[in-house]
């Protein structure tokens, strides 16, 4: 089981079809470092990032 990054907004998942978070089609296996936001309303870094649903999220796609 792979895990790909959504292009659009960088979740990581292993389901490559539509992303749960933006609803792109677009998921690359190049990706590097992640973060897990559990609670986006309380992370700093959740809004710094502009992240708005918990999960695990790529530092750098390309």
């Amino acid at each position: 089981m792979t895990e790909v990054a959504c292009k659009s907004c960088k979740y990581i998942t292993s389901e490559a079809t539509v992303c749960k978070i933006c609803g792109g089609r677009d998921f690359t296996k190049n990706w590097y470092g992640y973060l897990v936001i559990i609670d986006p309303e309380k992370s700093e870094i959740a809004k710094k990032l502009g992240i708005r649903y918990p999960g695990k999220y790529a530092l750098t796609v390309s």
